[in-house]
């Protein structure tokens, strides 16, 4: 019999504070599966309503697939986590992407009607899996010059976009970071961030146990002074800092996707409606480019343009990045519809459990915006790839 499409809602997500990565990081001494556990479980303390039997599905990311990051850590976490036996879960990867992709991947399966609830998220312990641990690039990639060698380098690609895009200047990028400080000290003294955030166990070899409940990678005042005395660890004389850039990171998220019908049935309160979503590929030198083609396929599939869009939450894996979005799609470097609460540049970007972090952030502004019915989440892809997902206010006020 023939199956019809169900609305997929994404229901709640929540976060652990993401730490910096290294010996002095939040994270130095806490496993990467305690981290995702630790969400899953206060997903489902804030949503008593839904049995843990009705989860189907537990998708979980992350890029270093190995250590306390392995073992299928899907089916580990949730197990560790507490949920039924009966529950399967799987791991993801696709580099930033990840936490996304196990996003559109359930939510997928919901609307084709193989699940009805799902977890999906991401975790990253950086500081314990530096990106590109034990991996082995094939060396046909260079051999058969399939890629450029800076492409397996982030920060190399994000210098080529500097040289693709050669208005986007170094102040430019500079400025671009002051303001994502800017913008996530003033969430947080609105009290905006403290609603995602899972107080999560730490410990410190000199301090012992303790808690962390906010996140570590911020630098609130940061000028255009500071950061114009930064080195350019990529290129001599280049434009990628540490302070337009995403720094490396240790977190994980979570999230609860559900047919809309059974959300009804179980009496969980639906945040966003999800629409569509769209991955591409871009060469992989210039990786950054990737969220345009991704968001161009999306809008036209939907039959939308940009001036549809009320809200977008775009990572800032590098300033230049975002700023080559921007710049494609003729908006603004400060406009008010993008990351109105800043991004990665502050927060931090633990790579596969970024995707989530994004969502959540628009899922809570849509609740403060109901004259705003569609957002973008979108971000950038290790490789040369971009993603770009689609979402409804369940909230717009067109809709009553």
């Amino acid at each position: 019999m023939p199956r019809t499409a169900r609305d997929v809602v994404f229901v709640d997500g929540v976060r652990t504070p993401f730490g910096k990565a290294g010996p002095k990081g939040l994270y130095a001494e806490t496993r990467a599966d305690d981290m995702v556990v630790r969400a899953i479980r206060e997903l489902m303390r804030r949503n008593p309503s839904l049995p843990p039997e009705r989860v189907d599905e537990v998708a979980i990311a992350a890029t270093t697939q190995t250590g306390d990051q392995g073992l299928t850590i899907g089916r580990s976490a949730a197990v560790l986590a507490g949920l039924p036996k009966s529950v399967p879960g799987y791991a993801v990867d696709r580099m930033c992407a990840g936490a996304m992709t196990a996003v559109t991947t359930t939510g997928a399966g919901i609307s084709f009607g193989s699940y009805d609830v799902a977890i999906a998220g991401g975790v990253e312990h950086m500081g314990r899996h530096p990106m590109g641990e034990g991996i082995d690039p094939n060396p046909r990639f260079l051999a058969d010059k399939l890629v450029d060698p800076s492409a397996l380098v982030m920060g190399s690609t994000a210098e080529n976009l500097h040289d693709r895009f050669p208005q986007i200047t170094k102040e430019r990028a500079d400025a671009y970071a002051v303001r994502s400080q800017q913008k996530v000290a003033d969430a947080y003294a609105a009290g905006k961030i403290q609603p995602d955030l899972v107080p999560t166990a730490i410990r410190s070899g000199e301090k012992g146990w303790g808690l962390a409940t906010e996140d570590e990678p911020p630098r609130p005042g940061t000028t255009l002074e500071d950061l114009a005395k930064l080195k350019t660890p990529f290129r001599v004389h280049g434009n990628v800092t540490a302070g337009n850039a995403a720094g490396l990171n240790d977190g994980a998220t979570a999230c609860l996707m559900v047919a809309e019908d059974v959300a009804a049935e179980l009496g969980l309160t639906p945040k966003m409606r999800l629409i569509d979503f769209s991955f591409a590929g871009v060469e992989p030198e210039v990786m950054g480019v990737g969220p345009v083609p991704a968001t161009e396929k999306l809008l036209a599939r939907n039959s939308l343009t940009m001036d549809d869009i009320g809200l977008i939450e775009i990572n800032e894996a590098f300033a230049v990045q975002v700023l080559a979005f921007l710049e494609h799609f003729k908006i603004a470097d400060d406009d008010p519809r993008v990351n109105q609460w800043g991004g990665a540049i502050a927060f931090g970007h633990p790579l596969a459990s970024s995707g989530v972090r994004l969502m959540n952030q628009l899922s809570r502004q849509f609740e403060e915006r109901t004259d705003v019915r569609y957002g973008l989440t979108t971000m950038c892809v290790g490789m040369g790839m971009g993603g770009t997902v689609l979402w409804e206010n369940v909230n717009w006020e067109g809709a009553k």
